[in-house]
């Protein structure tokens, strides 16, 4: 009967000073998550002072809907005394596009931290998002691109809606931006894909 030996530990040697200082140099990161995190609590103010005044408007409170129209610069010939479709359709559009911009900030800071300064430990955490799993900063980038083509999206829908207030250069050029998005992301896709495949070939 043979003993099955325990794998030894392998054992690392402390890191010389200069490398010491340049590896722990990372938490110099950690000011701009921590920066991140107090605009994504902006963000939710913002939110939910736009959903207040679209709540209020509802309810036909001429205040909050002056407040709305001016928050999404929507104008039309005649004054605008009621909520509209419109409107309800632009300022919902806006709180979609806050909602994007927080899972972007999510992102960026969550993958961000495990995959630049520290790890998280969150593997067996119920509530691990299911991208973290197996993020690394190629992934990372793949989702970012994907997340910013998501929120122009929304912002040429907007503009779409709301094209009487735009003249056509601007509308072209948000159309070519757009697009310009839409080539980058499938040019770092592409890429990412060559590079996986050259490191399942190696």
């Amino acid at each position: 009967m043979s003993i099955m030996s325990e794998p030894t530990p392998v054992k690392t040697s402390p890191l010389r000073p200069l490398p010491k200082l340049i590896f722990a140099s990372r938490w110099l990161q950690l000011p701009l998550y921590l920066g991140l995190i107090a605009a994504q609590a902006v963000y939710v103010v913002h939110f939910l002072v736009e959903l207040a005044h679209l709540i209020e408007a509802a309810f036909g409170s001429q205040t909050a809907l002056q407040a709305l129209i001016t928050s999404i610069g929507y104008k039309t010939a005649v004054p605008t005394t009621t909520l509209n479709e419109t409107v309800i359709m632009l300022v919902v559009l806006a709180l979609i596009d806050v909602v994007m911009i927080s899972n972007l900030l999510i992102m960026v800071i969550v993958g961000g931290y495990e995959t630049f300064v520290s790890r998280m430990e969150l593997e067996g955490h119920p509530d691990q998002p299911e991208w973290l799993s197996h993020v690394n900063a190629s992934v990372l980038k793949v989702k970012l691109a994907m997340s910013i083509i998501g929120i122009s999206s929304i912002h040429l829908l907007k503009t779409f809606i709301n094209a009487d207030n735009y003249s056509d250069k601007v509308l072209i050029s948000q159309t070519l931006i757009h697009i310009a998005f839409l080539l980058s992301a499938m040019a770092i896709a592409y890429t990412d894909k060559l590079m996986t495949e050259n490191a399942k070939n190696h």
